[in-house]
């Protein structure tokens, strides 16, 4: 059939597995900014860097301390998760009772210094991370090459994923935290510290995107601009997922990938704007997102 529209195989089904590599990175993103906004409501501008910084510390690690790419891949999103925490505590929590334009403007200004810095010091140019050698080559499918690393970071996502879903929808801790969400004062009264709770929701939603970055460097260059190319597509798959929404943020991320992919197939001129016009249409349509809550 794909013969008959002038389209190889190999081509279809190369953008799809691409699509679906994309589709990974924007899920995770987009679920550690549903996350920070559903249970914080706090825009985290400052995500994409975040999703960098997670990169370069996987890349200091190998390159000054010699860990590979397993130990980068747990101590990474430990590391940028303490700083995010550290934000949190000596900035963010100042701005709680105040509109969400000051959590985005703050956010904003943290992600421009956090760039710039790293700029400085390793310049633009983007520096490479090998993957590990277990990881190395690909299955041949028949109908397509699958490198064996692209197909671990599909597993890894989703596993990551609906990790995250279980433990926020499904467990007694994730309970507490949509509780403290909904009314803080009556989750104090039952003995839980809810300050610390929103403080180690934040830092684990910037664990996520650190645990995206670690996987994102093998693939891309480890640069400072990898998390400012990336944040502003994140954001329109949040929007139309649904702001706060856990399970949007999933299926939109992977849906949106393989739709751009098909995307490149078959108009490619428009790959580059078909997740912001799939925006434009839902807000139009559902203004609160195909799986948020009307307002």
């Amino acid at each position: 059939m794909f013969e008959l529209l002038g389209i190889p195989p190999q081509a279809l089904f190369g953008q799809l597995l691409l699509g679906l590599i994309n589709g990974s990175f924007y899920a995770m993103l987009s679920l550690g900014l549903a996350v920070i906004f559903g249970l914080l409501n706090i825009i985290n501008f400052a995500h994409g860097a975040q999703y960098m910084m997670g990169a370069f510390v996987a890349w200091m690690l190998g390159n000054y301390l010699g860990l590979g790419y397993w130990w980068a891949l747990v101590i990474a999103p430990v590391v940028v998760g303490a700083s995010g925490i550290v934000i949190e505590r000596l900035m963010l929590s100042r701005l709680y009772h105040l509109d969400h334009l000051y959590g985005l403007l703050l956010t904003f200004g943290l992600a421009l210094i956090i760039q710039g810095l790293f700029r400085n010091a390793y310049g633009v140019s983007g520096m490479p991370y090998t993957a590990p050698p277990v990881l190395a080559g690909g299955q041949n499918l028949g109908f397509m090459f699958l490198p064996n690393y692209r197909a671990w970071v599909v597993v890894a996502s989703l596993v990551a994923c609906f990790g995250t879903w279980f433990l926020i929808e499904k467990t007694r801790l994730g309970a507490y935290l949509r509780a403290a969400t909904e009314n803080p004062t009556l989750v104090g009264a039952f003995g839980i510290n809810v300050p610390r709770l929103i403080t180690l929701t934040y830092g684990f939603g910037v664990g996520l995107a650190a645990f995206a970055g670690v996987l994102a460097a093998p693939i891309y260059s480890v640069n400072p601009n990898m998390g400012a190319d990336l944040i502003i597509v994140v954001f329109a798959v949040v929007v139309i997922g649904g702001m706060g929404s856990i399970m949007g943020a999933i299926v939109t991320g992977f849906g949106l990938g393989i739709i751009e992919g098909l995307t490149r197939v078959f108009y490619p001129e428009g790959s580059a704007v078909v997740i912001f016009v799939i925006m434009a249409l839902v807000l139009l349509v559902k203004p609160q997102g195909l799986f948020g809550r009307p307002v």
